[in-house]
C-alpha cells in the first residue's frame, strides 16, 4: 500500500544539493568558521591566515558563494565577505528534520 506521492521539485532539489555540497568539504568549513570568526573578512586574509593558495582559496570561496552561503561586499579593490547566516541556519535545521525523521524509522 502506497503511503503518499512523491513530488520532487528540481530546481530546489539542485538548489539544496549545491549548499550540500558546499558545506559538506572540510576546507569549506573551515573557511567558514574562518569568515564567521571575523564577521567580514577579505580573501587575502583568509589566504594568509589559513596558509592556504590564493587559487584554492577563490576556487571554494566560489562555491561558498554561488551556494548562497556567503555574500561579498566590494570595499575599493577589496572584496569582503561574510556568512549568510540565514541560509546556513536554515540548512542545519533541514539536515537535522531529515535526520530526525530518518531516525525514527
Amino acid at each position: 500500500m502506497r503511503k503518499a506521492k512523491v513530488i520532487i521539485n528540481d530546481d530546489k532539489l539542485q538548489v539544496s544539493s549545491e549548499i550540500l555540497r558546499a558545506l559538506a568539504h572540510p576546507l569549506r568549513m573551515k573557511i567558514l568558521e574562518f569568515i564567521d570568526e571575523h564577521e567580514t573578512i577579505n580573501v587575502n586574509k583568509i589566504y594568509n591566515t589559513l596558509k592556504l593558495e590564493q587559487s584554492i582559496t577563490s576556487q571554494h570561496l566560489r562555491i561558498l558563494r554561488s551556494a548562497g552561503i556567503v555574500e561579498t561586499v566590494r570595499d575599493g579593490k577589496f572584496i569582503h565577505y561574510k556568512v549568510d547566516y540565514d541560509k546556513v541556519t536554515n540548512a542545519m535545521k533541514a539536515i537535522g528534520a531529515f535526520l530526525i525523521t530518518s531516525s525514527k524509522r
